[in-house]
């Protein structure tokens, strides 16, 4: 069967559930910004091409909503994210109205997509629906230990080190999910440009609060984490960049950061080790 997929997070579940009866096509592959990733032909050509397309939904792939609406009169396409209980949604007022997309990193929610994943299979390939169901109890089980690993380590930093600064606000579920305090010098969505507002306004908060460690992102330019920390340090402060995250894209494939689980672990061991 095959499946398109438009993030790599969702990409890697359909893998793991689907095993030997999908072929599974990424559109948006490492380092790939999904908030304003724009459909190339070769795309449209995969997604017309499919038995299923799986998206995130909640606005993340802003630019691809008309396209993904018009696939869905042909294939079978689904939002991976609509069974999340809205109340577990993140609403941030910045956002205008909309739920923050980013849900794949608190991993008890992204334990409802893989659920859903799981179930689009199954309606679409009902023939091998008990292989599908055997390998989604196990990846769920890989979900649940994934869970209390992130819990247990970032419970290690001092309660008042956990303070983690991005490139822009992806990691709120992970903030609420695990008590960190999360910031981004830009918003939910990289659409979303920042000011010198916004970089004044957090430079005066990492060397009032002396924070240890900022962090570049893998899909978006280091350009505005260094700027914050030549801020920082023009103020008489110190600062260092903790490290890369993953956080709209996973990492290339065949590393462990090609995977979900190994991409949360990743950034999980990225910011204990800078902010302990």
């Amino acid at each position: 069967m095959k499946v398109t997929c438009t993030i790599g997070m969702i990409s890697d579940v359909a893998r793991s559930i689907g095993g030997a009866h999908v072929n599974v096509t990424g559109l948006m592959g490492p380092g790939v910004d999904p908030h304003l990733y724009k459909a190339t032909h070769g795309d449209l050509e995969k997604l017309s091409g499919a038995d299923l397309i799986l998206y995130n939904g909640l606005h993340l792939e802003g630019k691809m909503a008309d396209v993904l609406v018009k696939m869905a009169r042909d294939v079978a396409t689904v939002q991976v994210t609509e069974t999340i209980p809205e109340d577990l949604l993140r609403d941030p007022p910045e956002f205008q109205g909309h739920h923050d997309p980013h849900v794949w990193f608190d991993v008890s929610l992204w334990k409802y997509s893989a659920e859903r994943i799981r179930d689009a299979l199954i309606e679409a390939d009902p023939a091998h629906k008990a292989d599908y169901e055997q390998n989604a109890v196990k990846y769920l089980e890989s979900l649940s230990e994934l869970d209390t690993y992130v819990r247990e380590r970032v419970a290690t930093i001092p309660a008042e080190q956990r303070v983690l600064v991005t490139a822009h606000d992806a990691f709120g579920y992970f903030g609420a999910a695990y008590g960190v305090e999360v910031m981004g010098l830009q918003g939910i969505s990289t659409a979303a440009e920042y000011g010198a507002q916004d970089l004044s306004r957090l430079v005066d908060l990492i060397v009032e609060r002396k924070i240890k460690a900022v962090f570049v992102e893998s899909s978006i330019s280091p350009k505005s984490i260094e700027a914050l920390v030549r801020g920082v340090e023009g103020k008489g402060g110190t600062v260092k960049i903790g490290g890369e995250l993953f956080s709209d894209a996973l990492g290339a494939d065949g590393t462990p950061e090609g995977t979900y689980v190994g991409m949360v672990r990743h950034n999980t061991g990225t910011i204990v080790k800078a902010l302990s």
